[in-house]
């Protein structure tokens, strides 16, 4: 049975993670060994990156909420749960898009948290 060598599957290997590694600066771009271990750490800081931009998401709308219930007499935690007690099921996302670009339409809602909490 003939030998099989690996070489075509290695250029392969290396080339694709030589690909990613394109910009890098130094050795980080042209030799395997260093490519890899910063393509690996780059994929790794990007992973947590896409988690980490959906907590700052949340945490910038809930700051837009709390400005805009505090304009209408309200903390943000009784104006969420005010909300919940007037049976309104309305995400962070478009409360604080409501906040900024609609101020009389959150004006409302924050009246209607203020009268079941009352």
């Amino acid at each position: 049975m003939a030998r099989v060598k690996g070489a075509l599957n290695a250029k392969k290997k290396h080339n694709r993670v030589l690909k990613l590694a394109k910009g890098y600066r130094g050795a980080r771009s042209k030799q395997y060994r260093v490519a890899k271990q910063s393509v690996m750490r780059a994929l790794t800081s990007a992973f947590a990156g896409r988690k980490q931009k959906k907590r700052d998401m949340r945490s910038l709308w809930i700051t837009r909420i709390n400005a805009a219930a505090r304009i209408n007499g309200l903390s943000y935690s009784n104006m969420m749960h005010g909300l919940k007690l007037a049976g309104v099921d309305i995400n962070r996302k478009m409360l604080a898009e409501l906040a900024v670009n609609d101020p009389e339409g959150f004006k409302t809602l924050a009246e209607l948290a203020k009268t079941k909490i009352a």
